[in-house]
């Protein structure tokens, strides 16, 4: 999967000319938390998110009066807030890797370019969207977490055996587990019977961690 597949495509943009109160008000209508910044050419320049205006906003105890905040306010852009570095990626960059780089700086939205135009934004509700489609959030079944060895052919012979009682695999993700030797594995099974499920994977060497049926949503 990659980022074109998930972002939000010609995201909603403000210019740096555009007005703090302006933008707070588009925040809020929208229900949104990151504006993208562009030129009048639709470049990239800059991106705001609300804890951005929050701090930019003068505190409850400051000894201005309303008229001298709305004032201050008035004359602040985006410009004078908005950060200037971005992080950005292409829109064929894989959804992991842009999770990877969200993680790694610990940021929350990266927005997406085609060339030097802006054409999307991917931000981390995209990707966690992605990670409860992965291990089938919204679906029935019975999910079993297992701890297999780190060895060639486990995993085909785990599907294998779910194949033979005649299940349907309608999740599965793979994890790293505390040691290097070890993985774990959580599936989710529809078709078959949980004690013939644990029966047949325990053949396999497998260890059960945890089994529990689930409902739809």
């Amino acid at each position: 999967m990659l980022v074109r597949d998930r972002m939000t495509a010609n995201p909603i943009v403000v210019h740096p000319e555009t007005s703090f109160q302006e933008a707070l008000q588009l925040l809020h209508a929208k229900k949104i938390r990151r504006l993208p910044v562009v030129d009048k050419q639709g470049v990239l320049v800059g991106i705001v998110v609300e804890k951005d205006l929050l701090y930019a906003s003068p505190s409850p105890a400051t000894t201005l009066n309303v008229y001298e905040v709305h004032y201050l306010l008035s004359k602040l852009a985006i410009h004078d807030v908005m950060t200037k570095h971005v992080i950005t990626v292409g829109e064929d960059c894989p959804l992991e890797e842009a999770a990877r780089i969200m993680i790694d700086h610990k940021i929350g939205s990266l927005p997406v370019k085609r060339g030097e135009q802006l054409v999307g934004i991917i931000t981390e509700t995209d990707v966690f969207k992605v990670m409860v489609e992965a291990l089938g959030g919204r679906t029935s079944g019975t999910r079993i977490i297992i701890r297999v060895p780190e060895e060639k052919g486990e995993l085909a012979l785990i599907t294998t055996k779910v194949a033979e009682l005649g299940g349907n695999i309608v999740s599965l993700a793979i994890f790293s587990n505390s040691d290097a030797q070890h993985r774990e594995i959580t599936l989710k099974v529809q078709g078959a019977k949980r004690e013939d499920l644990v029966a047949a994977l325990e053949k396999t060497g497998a260890e059960i961690v945890d089994v529990r049926e689930i409902a739809a949503v």
